[in-house]
């Protein structure tokens, strides 16, 4: 004989019943009984309208998505050859998305015979993050993947 420990519609504890008993009070309640923590030692069950509690659950879990923060991910993409001001355009923009929250991946492709000289991105990288270095800190150091050399930058904590 299984045996769960139930709480009623207005929340009084009735302590551990049998099942039977359990689902006896329910009815007499016009209600359903839900069982609310299967893991606990014995199944904790409540006396509720079933229909009313999913409608709360998810209007509970429609709440806590609105809450959450999404972090996107910003691209900036540049080439060894990108000169100096347009470099700094990109890192004002970069700064802008940092400051509001985002990540910022920055990306050097390389065309042609560039790829011999993967030193020239890694030090336009390094240098982006010196510049960027009071608004954000370099979460995926400069990494060549084929073509491409990126770095992935985060927000800085703020304190």
């Amino acid at each position: 004989m299984r045996e769960v420990r139930v709480i009623d519609a207005e929340g009084v504890n009735h302590g551990v019943l049998a099942i039977e008993e359990a689902l006896r009070l329910a009815r007499q309640a016009g209600l359903d009984l839900v069982e609310v923590a299967p893991n606990s030692e014995p199944p904790v069950t409540r006396i509720l309208d079933f229909g009313k509690f999913q409608y709360e659950q998810a209007k509970k879990e429609r709440e806590a998505r609105k809450a959450q923060k999404q972090i996107e991910i910003k691209e900036i993409q540049l080439r060894p050859k990108t000169n100096d001001h347009h470099t700094l355009f990109k890192v004002k923009s970069a700064r802008g998305w940092l400051e509001e929250g985002n990540k910022v991946k920055v990306r050097i492709r390389f065309r042609g015979r560039e790829i011999t000289y993967p030193e020239v991105a890694m030090k336009q990288l390094q240098d982006i993050a010196d510049e960027l270095a009071d608004v954000a800190v370099v979460e995926q150091a400069p990494l060549l993947d084929g073509r491409t050399m990126l770095m992935v930058l985060a927000p800085k904590k703020k304190k």
